[in-house]
């Protein structure tokens, strides 16, 4: 058995000329251009998917090889996984695995029987040995088409595998080529690529996932793998929000640099000091152009267009929302750009490589539930001192407030495996429901100094800001009162109990 580790990354098809000109390439030990077909097969009703097993056979001149691939670990990019590889010879033969239970299962008579092609991949690679004692990396560049059902998708596509080299080495070889190149980490292998287009399911916005933690990881640990999360929700969103018109994966990925950064936040006692300042600016950033955009959607969605619908004859509005509609196409369009530069790529390959490096933390010996008890009780401690603080008629207060209630809700979603599911559930609920209500709030405050720079100097324009404030006044004026007994019952939170701290 043979365990592969790579990291794989997505090349922009606009980008491939730069990569393939980049000086590094030179200082291969070794080059070998090859074309290669690839069939991947399964049941109909993708067991084998299921089971997280993949079976490929490869066409290599005259002859084909079969190759079995088990899911293993994977995260943001970088995977590891066992595979096996021997000659086809006309049939499937899963002899050579050493897993018993997987051997067992492909060699059943009635599933070998419904095993059938998936998808297909024909492309061209290219492939540059490089040394990295006490072993070598392997690079390879593949450009073509992956096809299944009729339908077709580009490849293009880098990848960095390890024969016997450190993890570092690939890296360091990455941080080269991004340099020049938009390469990103990818999440979708090319097996993967072609099961969604067989199956025909149409791209949906991919959304925050529960990390599983265990009272045995050190606080490190859990971090890291929280961590690897948001790198992943980041990068399940990239492809759609550079192809997509749908708002939805520019809000996705906003969400996942802001569970980043709030992980870097609520671990900071524990983390190694060099590893959060790289990754300062890059993500403050990157919030920024996110956040520029979802306020514009969010100002058209919910502030600008239920008072058009609600006022179809009022000739005033049209044109502040034909402003604000152009506003909003030229922060997407900045957003796309910017996910688009190197400097994206290049961010990610940080995060990954700070994760991956071996770290040494003073508080090793802290237990995870001990940690995440006093951090929790410090969220709690401050949240109600900002709840103390807040004002009715002071929006800047009430802000700091919502801030505050989100990164306690953060903390509680990350720590919530380690506590019991309905005490959890409890309390998230109910810190999202002020969450919503100051952030509505938020979003009516912020609204106003907008629409007057869209207005600018025109006096009919000008009209319609007043015309949409007093429309949502009463909205406003409700989501306040709303607010005080939501505000009395942060005096009676309570923190769920976390097994063994």
């Amino acid at each position: 058995m043979a365990e592969e580790v790579e990291l794989k990354l997505a090349l922009a098809e606009d980008h491939q000329t730069r990569f393939l000109r980049h000086p590094l390439l030179r200082q291969a030990i070794d080059r070998h251009v090859a074309s290669l077909d690839n069939i991947y097969y399964d049941t109909a009703d993708l067991s084998l998917r299921r089971r997280g097993i993949a079976l490929r056979l490869r066409r290599k001149g005259r002859n084909w090889l079969q190759t079995v691939k088990l899911a293993g670990s994977s995260a943001a990019g970088l995977s590891s996984r066992p595979e096996w590889e021997v000659p086809y010879t006309g049939h499937f033969d899963f002899s050579h695995i050493e897993d018993p239970s997987t051997r067992e299962w492909l060699q059943r008579p009635k599933l070998l029987a419904r095993i059938v092609p998936i998808c297909e991949t024909r492309f061209r690679r290219i492939t540059w040995k490089f040394s990295a004692a006490p072993g070598v990396v392997l690079l390879t560049l593949d450009r073509g088409w992956i096809i299944a059902d009729g339908r077709r998708e580009a490849i293009s596509e880098v990848e960095l595998e390890l024969e016997g080299a450190p993890v570092h080495a690939v890296f360091g070889l990455a941080a080269q080529l991004a340099q020049r190149a938009a390469l990103t980490p990818s999440v979708w292998s090319k097996a993967e690529r072609g099961y969604r287009l067989h199956v025909g399911a149409p791209p949906a916005p991919f959304k925050s996932q529960v990390v599983a933690l265990s009272a045995a990881m050190t606080p490190f640990e859990a971090f890291r793998r929280i961590a690897m999360s948001c790198l992943e929700h980041l990068q399940q969103n990239h492809p759609g929000a550079l192809g997509s018109d749908d708002p939805e994966y520019i809000h996705q990925m906003r969400v996942a640099t802001r569970r980043l950064r709030a992980a870097l936040r609520l671990f900071a006692p524990v983390l190694p000091h060099n590893l959060a300042k790289p990754l300062h600016a890059p993500l403050s950033a990157l919030m920024v152009q996110l956040g520029r955009t979802r306020d514009l959607d969010v100002l058209l969605a919910e502030i600008v267009n239920p008072v058009l619908a609600a006022l179809p004859d009022e000739p005033r509005l049209p044109a502040l929302a034909s402003d604000i509609t152009n506003r909003c196409y030229m922060a997407r369009a900045q957003a796309i750009a910017s996910l688009a530069k190197p400097d994206y790529g290049r961010m990610l390959l940080t995060a990954l490589e700070s994760l991956h490096a071996e770290q040494a933390s003073d508080q090793a010996m802290v237990t995870l539930n001990n940690f995440a008890s006093e951090r929790l009780r410090h969220l709690r401690k401050k949240v109600r001192r900002l709840a103390m603080a807040a004002h009715m008629d002071d929006p800047a207060a009430l802000h700091a407030l919502r801030i505050g209630v989100k990164r306690l809700r953060y903390a509680l979603e990350f720590f919530a495996p380690l506590a019991r599911a309905a005490d959890s559930n409890h309390l998230l609920k109910q810190l999202t429901s002020l969450q919503d209500t100051l952030g509505q709030l938020n979003d009516l405050a912020n609204a106003g100094a907008i629409l007057v720079d869209c207005a600018g100097d025109d006096p009919r324009l000008r009209q319609a800001v007043t015309l949409i404030g007093d429309w949502h006044g009463p909205r406003y004026a409700g989501l306040l009162k709303r607010i005080t007994p939501e505000l009395a019952a942060l005096a009676r939170l309570r923190l769920p109990r976390l097994a063994g701290a």
